[in-house]
């Protein structure tokens, strides 16, 4: 009898304990969900293509200001990327506008790209860094 009501109660415990399994919820990040906006990523040698194909774009360089003045794509604006969140950037005022996005190496860019992204921007092209461009720089 105490066997019985040992498998009994083994059996109670482990339906009572599979039911409590946790239930699969969408992805968070500290409560907050990840975003699902999108940007594009090419090479330097892609977006030096599209920009000679195309007008009305800007090119925003993230770098730091310093950084910027040492050497830049011609015709690039200086955004650094510690100054992007919150609101967007009164540099970028056209959120469809076709914004090229660049760094020094491509990190940067990236978490900018995203950044501006999550702003709602639904027309950005992540170009990696400078280091990668074989066109003009200038200085």
């Amino acid at each position: 009898m105490s066997k019985l009501v040992m498998i009994l109660c083994l059996s109670v415990l482990t339906l009572g304990l599979c039911g409590c399994g946790s239930a699969q919820s969408s992805e968070t990040n500290g409560g907050k969900e990840q975003s699902m906006a999108a940007f594009q990523r090419v090479s330097s040698d892609e977006a030096a293509k599209m920009m000679a194909e195309e007008s009305g774009y800007l090119i925003v360089d993230v770098r730091t200001v310093k950084e910027f003045a040492d050497g830049h794509i011609p015709k690039a604006i200086n955004i650094p990327n510690e100054s992007i969140g919150g609101a967007p950037p009164k540099e970028l005022p056209d959120k469809n506008q076709r914004i090229f996005v660049y760094c020094r190496s491509g990190s940067r860019s990236q978490q900018a790209a995203q950044k501006l992204a999550d702003m709602g921007y639904t027309n950005i092209v992540e170009m990696g860094g400078i280091k990668d461009w074989h066109g003009d720089v200038v200085k």
